[in-house]
């Protein structure tokens, strides 16, 4: 009896000395709590009799687990590539002249990366068994990330195992629900994942018009005099590719570091193509433009085109580099890359640092494929002279599902005369600016003059035939 009103005492001095809002919450949790159980009891599940049970199994129809796919769906007619890719490849049954796949120094072919790569096989075995914080890290990768930090001449690189993950982690990495970002409209798909994982403000702006970048630029400006508490907290990026796979054409770098440093942005440089393809030595659009690496706060490359392994990487200043091993998700939650493979980037870049040549020879050989596309007579050249990848399209515009119909049959056309090439797919429902349909077709430096007439009169035959 004693132990009631002591009981009673204490829950009364718990309430008087919590704050108002706590007191609140608990009460209506309680009040809540009441009526879940009473709204439960007063009704209860209706009952059937087991006839009425019958009769409804007997009507239900359960849902495909997949749905219904369209007759003329591309999945369903897949091409079939046998043997070694390389500068020619064998496409259901047809050995034509590749310019369909991104090896753009043809360095697939090396016998010196092979015979690596098969060593690198018979010490490591074949996976790496596991993430990269969880016993999925080897020496050859922590070499390879160092050697890609000595060869773009910065503080430290972080190397994921997969291209797709490497930007499209890497930036919500960093900008945040409350962050900017300013992002051009053609950027390829997986930094536009990047872009919608970060949950922050996307400003999208006209390709490569930097008089439109700098108008949302000062519209942001103008918000922000506006709101200078919240302009404090709030981070602004920019984000660009080098050369862009939507279209081909090279960002100019120079006008976007300005534009940087005059409203104060971080800018992430996406160079996935033009890494080990623009420069003196490989080293990008940065050497390309002589622009001081230092001015681009993250730089992030593929190790899946130029290079011919797989992965990506980012380098930068150590502060920021070293961010993303707790906070890149597809570095941290994804198993490391094989360690063969990762040994064939070594060689690759052992290859970039002996051989310099070879990106004049691989920009020589992309000028030289551009000046004879440029005179197609029913299709247009996109792209810029020195990118290894190139869009053509139909110079007679018409609605997209028939160019796209007409560009998949000029492909086909094409395969049967020994010409690779494709037309560019896209998730058209999911792009936030989906590209006109076209032929993307990418040059490698091992092209030569024979190649180059074969694939343009290829292309003009084929191209007349059918659009004429």
């Amino acid at each position: 009896m004693v132990a009631v009103p002591y009981l009673f005492n204490e829950v009364y001095d718990i309430f008087r000395k919590a704050p108002f809002y706590t007191v609140v919450l608990e009460v209506l949790l309680l009040i809540s709590v009441v009526w879940v159980i009473f709204y439960n009891n007063k009704n209860k599940r209706k009952r059937y009799t087991p006839e009425q049970e019958e009769e409804i199994i007997a009507k239900w129809q359960p849902e495909p687990l997949v749905g219904d796919t369209p007759a003329d769906h591309p999945a369903l007619f897949p091409r079939i590539v046998e043997g070694r890719v390389g500068k020619r490849i064998n496409v259901d049954g047809h050995d034509c002249l590749n310019l369909a796949t991104h090896d753009y120094l043809g360095l697939l072919e090396d016998e010196g990366i092979r015979k690596a790569a098969i060593t690198s096989l018979r010490k490591y075995g074949v996976g790496s068994c596991g993430p990269r914080g969880f016993y999925g890290t080897l020496d050859v990768h922590l070499e390879l990330e160092e050697r890609l930090a000595k060869f773009m001449e910065m503080e430290e690189a972080v190397v994921y195992s997969y291209g797709f993950s490497t930007i499209a982690s890497a930036i919500p990495a960093y900008s945040k629900r409350v962050d900017i970002i300013f992002a051009d409209e053609k950027v390829n798909f997986a930094i536009q994942k990047g872009l919608d994982a970060s949950r922050s403000t996307i400003y999208y702006y006209k390709h490569n018009d930097m008089k439109d970048l700098e108008r949302l630029l000062i519209e942001q400006q103008k918000r922000d005099e506006k709101n200078p508490k919240k302009a404090a907290k709030t981070r602004r990026f920019l984000v660009a590719e080098g050369i862009y796979m939507n279209t081909g054409e090279i960002c100019p770098l120079p006008e976007l570091v300005e534009l940087r440093k005059k409203y104060k942005l971080r800018l992430f440089l996406d160079e996935t193509i033009s890494f080990g393809t623009l420069g003196e030595n490989g080293r990008g659009l940065t050497e390309h433009f002589n622009v001081d690496r230092i001015e681009v706060d993250l730089i992030i490359g593929g190790l899946e085109n130029s290079v011919a392994s797989i992965g990506g990487f980012c380098v930068g200043s150590s502060f920021i580099v070293e961010h993303q091993r707790l906070s890149g998700l597809g570095y941290c939650f994804s198993a490391s890359s094989p360690p063969l493979l990762t040994q064939a980037a070594i060689c690759a870049l052992d290859r970039f640092e002996n051989e310099p040549k070879m990106f004049a020879q691989l920009q020589e050989s992309t000028t030289k494929l551009h000046n004879k596309l440029g005179s197609l007579t029913h299709m247009s050249l996109g792209g810029n002279k020195i990118s290894p990848v190139k869009h053509l399209y139909i110079k007679e515009s018409r609605d997209v599902d028939t160019e796209r119909a007409l560009l998949k049959e000029i492909v086909g056309k094409c395969i049967e005369k020994g010409l690779a090439v494709i037309d560019a797919q896209y998730l058209e429902h999911i792009e936030k600016h989906c590209p006109r349909p076209s032929l993307r077709i990418t040059a490698n430096r091992l092209l030569e003059d024979k190649d180059i007439d074969f694939a343009f009169q290829t292309l003009e035959k084929v191209s007349s035939d059918i659009l004429s």
